[in-house]
Formats: C-alpha cells, sequence, structure tokens
C-alpha cells in the first residue's frame, strides 16, 4: 500500500523554469511605475508567496495597497506579456508515471488563476492534474488554505497527501496544513533551507519523485 494518495505540487521554479522569467517581468514592471529599485535576488527570494505579501516585503516603507493598485493599473494598460517559460525536464513523462500508478495529481500556487491557466495550456498538462489552486483564489502561501481546499475537493485526508516544492513557503504551507513535503533542489530556496523548514528530503530532479515514493512506501524514508 503506498503511503500516499494525492501529490500536490507547486508551479514556478518545482514544474516550470520561470524564476528568471517572473524576476525580469517584476523589474520591468517596477522600473516603468516609477517605484523603487529592487535587486534581483531580492525578487527571487520572494518567488511563491501572493503579490500582497511580495508588495509588502519589497517595499515595506510603502502602502501595500497604493503600489498594488499601481501595478494593476500598469498590467491594465499594457497587458501581460506571453510567457516563454519551459517546464524543466522530464516533467511530463514523470507526471504520466504518477497518473499511471493512480495518484491524484494537484496544483497549489503563487500564481494567479489567469497566469497559472495560460502555463497549463501552454504546457499541454492541464488533463494531468485533477484540481489546482491559485493564490488569488484563497489565501496565498505559507497559509495552509490552499492546501486545505484541495483536500476537500480530493476527499483526502492529510496523511495521504504531499507537497512538492521549491522553497520554504511550500514547505510551511503543508506543515501547517499537516502534510508531509518533499522539497525540489533546482528552484528558488536552497536545498539546506528547505531541509530546515522541515522538508522529508530534498531530490535533486524530478525523475527522482517516483523511486523516493516507492522507499517511502517501503519505510525507507524517515515518517512525517
Amino acid at each position: 500500500m503506498k503511503s500516499y494518495e494525492l501529490l500536490v505540487f507547486d508551479w514556478d521554479g518545482t514544474l516550470m523554469d520561470s524564476a528568471g522569467e517572473i524576476v525580469g517581468s517584476m523589474q520591468q514592471a517596477i522600473q516603468d511605475t516609477g517605484l523603487p529599485e529592487r535587486t534581483p535576488a531580492q525578487m527571487r527570494e520572494l518567488i511563491g508567496l501572493g503579490l500582497n505579501d511580495v508588495l509588502a516585503r519589497l517595499f515595506p516603507e510603502l502602502d501595500t495597497r497604493r503600489v498594488r493598485a499601481r501595478l494593476d493599473d500598469y498590467r491594465r494598460r499594457y497587458g501581460m506579456q506571453r510567457s516563454r517559460a519551459v517546464l524543466f525536464p522530464s516533467v511530463i513523462a514523470t507526471l504520466d508515471v504518477l497518473r499511471d500508478r493512480d495518484f491524484t495529481l494537484a496544483v497549489a500556487t503563487g500564481k494567479s488563476r489567469r497566469g497559472l491557466d495560460d502555463a497549463l495550456a501552454s504546457s499541454g498538462t492541464r488533463h494531468l492534474f485533477q484540481t489546482t489552486r491559485c493564490a488569488d483564489e484563497s489565501v496565498p502561501k505559507p497559509a495552509p488554505d490552499m492546501l486545505e481546499d484541495i483536500l476537500l475537493r480530493t476527499a483526502t485526508l492529510p496523511e495521504r497527501a504531499l507537497m512538492i516544492g521549491d522553497t520554504e513557503y511550500d514547505v510551511a504551507m503543508a506543515r501547517a496544513a499537516g502534510i508531509d513535503s518533499v522539497g525540489v533542489g533546482w528552484g528558488v530556496h536552497d536545498a539546506e533551507r528547505l531541509a530546515r523548514a522541515g522538508a522529508l528530503e530534498v531530490l535533486d530532479s524530478v525523475e527522482a519523485l517516483p523511486a523516493w515514493l516507492d522507499r517511502r512506501a517501503a519505510g525507507e524514508v524517515r515518517p512525517g
């Protein structure tokens, strides 16, 4: 009997190699709207959080509501550039393997619904996921709300679910929802940080996930 029934994936930095594009788009918007400049490292650090949390941390000296309004107006006037980000290697093959093994697959992401729908369509992965939750539909990470919504929608107990993500915000969200988590070492936060946050293990490739799940089911991985 496998340990988990439900696998919930983060999107940016976990399945899609989009961190650089996100930082570049944010830099451009900040420059075009006259907001104080921030370094790429400062912006990359916050990928995965909801936009209001990102703005509050980037610009603590400014009114978050006014900054959000300025950026929303910028987006309405100039639209959103079509993403050129691609999935990490072997993502689709690995998701196919997991679905063939009867795992239920889901996504919990800091993206907006529009952004995720565009990414699912461009990557051809919409059919792989039973349900998805976005930061503009619920309280964003690291609050547990997105995961709790997914558990309810899939009728899954917390102990039968696993979160897979690249940031400590993913791990913290899982911990708050009573769900185990695995980190991925190819995204935004490094392996040591993910382990410190409470990830059971940090994988070095997406192809390693099915084998890790086999070891977990066989009792070779410490319990969460």
